[in-house]
């Protein structure tokens, strides 16, 4: 690979829309940690309580807002956003993504799909009939993309990534290792004989800039698409059922299992390891704490969670014990509201429990 061009203060700041302070010569070979930091290595400042690491960092520059400016005694670049501004540079230095153009000798590659320009085939790819790879691509180690399936411009599939037939993949996207779309949905229909499976007729559409973790899983649908919209972030080791619709900008963490024909909205934040039943809607901007199992429709925008949170072990015995308890004490509770003549939806009979 051709060793890039030197990277200057000055130059990141004009590429980044960033005001300069300092030496814009500068060299820059990388990015760093505040603390302890590196000489030719940026680092970066976001949260006020780190201020006090900017006297010792050692890093050549950093990135920080406006109001930590003064507390900076060597260069910086000043950002209202520094962590957002961070990530941008970073992704400058970011080599893991570069690839040689071309087809590897042990790629398979069918007559008829349509190779884009400037695009990297890597050794043990399959690449179906009619296939198309948008230019700019990259399609690494023993990736098969099916019959039919278009992959979009920018896109980038690690190793051993599975596209099922006539999927769609838009701009930019990101399928880390063993990601599958577009496998087999789970429809069965029980019988006399046993389970006969249901015909899995529709796709996977995804939109441009979703990134999809290593090992997730996206089925297609039983005869409509399953939907990603654009900007989706999906973590590693996510289940997605046919005919689900992720909104756009939605991100789901890890070990999440999002049962058929659901819908979640723009936007939204499902935390790790939840579990959401099928045929329910979640309405945008939903965040649903880790661990939280949804078995119906959320309608209105806010913080939701369930299950419960860690704590040491006789704690949790005794909650546990409690809660075991709950179905005897509602029985108690029901049985004096009745002797008092109350009714536990309005409270009437309270005047007979004064005179009692």
């Amino acid at each position: 690979m051709s060793p890039r061009p030197a990277t200057t203060l000055a130059s990141l700041a004009e590429r980044h829309g960033l005001e300069l302070r300092g030496d814009g010569t500068l060299v820059i070979e990388g990015v760093c940690a505040l603390l302890p930091g590196q000489a030719g290595r940026i680092g970066f400042c976001a949260d006020p309580k780190l201020r006090k690491q900017l006297a010792d960092t050692r890093a050549a520059a950093v990135i920080v807002a406006a109001r930590d400016a003064a507390s900076v005694h060597g260069n910086a670049l000043i950002s209202p956003h520094p962590a957002i501004a961070f990530a941008r540079i970073a992704r400058e230095f970011d080599r893991a993504e570069e690839f040689v153009v071309g087809h590897h000798p042990a790629a398979t590659i069918d007559a008829t799909a349509v190779i884009g320009e400037a695009c990297g085939i890597g050794p043990g790819a399959v690449i179906e009939a009619g296939a198309v790879i948008g230019a700019g691509s990259y399609v690494g180690p023993n990736c098969i993309v099916r019959r039919g399936a278009v992959i979009g411009v920018g896109s980038r599939l690690e190793a051993n990534v599975y596209v099922g037939p006539d999927c769609v993949l838009g701009a930019r996207a990101r399928l880390l290792p063993g990601a599958v779309i577009g496998g087999r949905g789970f429809g069965l229909v029980p019988s006399p004989a046993g389970w006969i499976e249901v015909p899995q007729l529709g796709r996977v559409v995804i939109g441009d800039d979703v990134e999809i973790g290593a090992n997730t899983t996206i089925d297609r649908g039983a005869l409509d698409d399953t939907v990603i919209e654009d900007g989706v972030k999906l973590d590693n080791q996510i289940q997605i059922a046919h005919n689900c619709r992720i909104g756009t900008g939605t991100a789901i963490a890890a070990c999440t299992g999002v049962a058929g024909s659901t819908t979640i909205g723009r936007n939204c934040m499902i935390g790790g390891a939840s579990v959401i039943g099928g045929h329910i809607q979640i309405a945008d901007n939903v965040m649903v704490f880790g661990y939280a199992m949804v078995t119906k429709s959320i309608t209105a925008p806010g913080q939701y969670g369930s299950g419960i949170p860690a704590q040491p072990a006789r704690e949790w015995r005794r909650e546990v014990a409690r809660i075991r308890r709950l179905s005897r004490v509602d029985e108690r509770l029901a049985a004096i509201e009745q002797l008092l003549n109350m009714t536990p939806a309005t409270g009437e009979g309270q005047g007979e429990q004064d005179d009692v």
